[in-house]
Formats: structure tokens, C-alpha cells, sequence
């Protein structure tokens, strides 16, 4: 089985590029759903965060994921903090979600993650396939999507690494600059390339 990882620059496009992989009947897992779970009410995860950056909870009793970005994103110790308190728990997910994909006999089983290559995780992956946009495009997506400021959106994007360095590391490049019909062209080859890789490791 080819463990591959999906990440990229934050509002690039990289949950379009695992919706289409699902869709294709790959196993895929998206690793913000699982945080998303950790910041449930009474959670290990959300009383952790608690304890460590105050009472940055919604009326509901989750944590209040845009509160609590707006203290981490300005400081760069508070993100360590917060990664060591969130991290060992989704990558006890990923390696469960692989260990499961594995005794199906899944051929790939892909994780999609935003800070792979940030942690050093993505030398864990047979595979690493990396999403880009253009810078401008980046920012515009991100102040739409979460409602942000133009300069809110360029300190969450500075939180990451660049994405012209983070495209180094990819063994494949999906840009989402241009149209979605390019971008799902362009998945489309990398997915048909991946299935002949799985064939040659059965094969081997």
C-alpha cells in the first residue's frame, strides 16, 4: 500500500484535490475533520487548550477555532504550544486510518493535512503531493473563505511556509490557479500515475 500525503499552502485548493481522490474511490482521511472532533466539548484536546491559552470556547462548549487562532497566528510559541497538545492525537488517527486501509488491502490511502511538511511528518509518506495557487490568489481565497482582513490572511499565510519552497518537497504539483476542470485534469493524472505505482509495489 502507497501512503500518500495531500498538504499545501492554507486556501490552495486541497480539499477540492481530496474530494475528487475520494470520489475515485481512494481512502482518503482529512485530518481537519479529526481536529475538528478534538475541539469537541469536554475533550482531552479542549480542556488541554483551556488550561494553556484561557477560556477560548463557543457557547456550545467547543473550542472557538477562530478565537483561538487569533492568539496562536500572532505568536509563534503559542502555535508550538497548541501543536504539541493537538498533534500526537491526529497522528494517532492517521497511523489507525492507515493501519485499517492497510488490512483492507487498500492499493493507496491518502491523508490530507496542512502542516506536513512544517512538523518533518511528511517523511513519513511513500508520497507527498503537494497543492499550490499564486500568492494573490492564496490570500484572496483565505479572506473570503474565513472572513478576514487583508492583513489577518497574510499572518495566518506567514504562519506556513512559503509555498514556492513548500513545492520542493511534492513528488507531484496540483496548481489550482486556473480553472477547476484544469485542477481535476491535473488530479486525474497524478491518480492515474499513483495506480500504476501501486500495481508495480503488488507486483514486485
Amino acid at each position: 500500500m502507497i501512503k500518500v500525503g495531500l498538504t499545501g499552502g492554507i486556501a490552495c485548493g486541497k480539499s477540492v484535490v481530496r474530494r475528487y481522490f475520494e470520489s475515485s474511490d481512494v481512502a482518503t482521511l482529512d485530518a481537519d475533520a479529526i481536529v475538528h472532533k478534538l475541539l469537541g466539548p469536554d475533550t482531552d484536546v479542549t480542556n488541554a487548550i483551556v488550561e494553556t491559552f484561557g477560556n477560548v470556547l463557543s457557547p456550545e462548549g467547543s473550542v472557538d477555532r477562530k478565537a483561538l487562532a487569533s492568539l496562536v497566528f500572532s505568536d509563534e510559541e503559542d502555535r508550538h504550544k497548541l501543536n504539541a497538545i493537538v498533534h500526537p492525537e491526529v497522528w494517532r488517527a492517521i497511523e489507525e486510518f492507515f493501519e485499517e486501509a492497510k488490512t483492507r488491502g487498500e492499493p493507496l490511502a491518502l491523508v490530507d493535512a496542512a502542516l506536513m511538511v512544517e512538523t518533518g511528518s511528511h517523511e513519513y509518506y511513500d508520497v507527498l503531493v503537494i497543492v499550490t495557487c499564486s500568492e494573490d490568489l492564496q490570500r484572496e481565497r483565505l479572506m473570503a473563505r474565513d472572513c478576514l482582513s487583508a492583513s489577518e490572511a497574510k499572518q495566518r499565510i506567514a504562519a506556513q511556509m512559503p509555498i514556492g519552497e513548500k513545492r520542493g518537497y511534492g513528488d507531484y504539483v496540483i496548481d489550482t490557479s486556473e480553472s477547476f476542470q484544469r485542477t481535476i485534469a491535473r488530479a486525474e493524472e497524478v491518480l492515474s500515475e499513483l495506480r500504476s505505482s501501486a500495481g508495480d509495489v503488488d507486483h514486485q
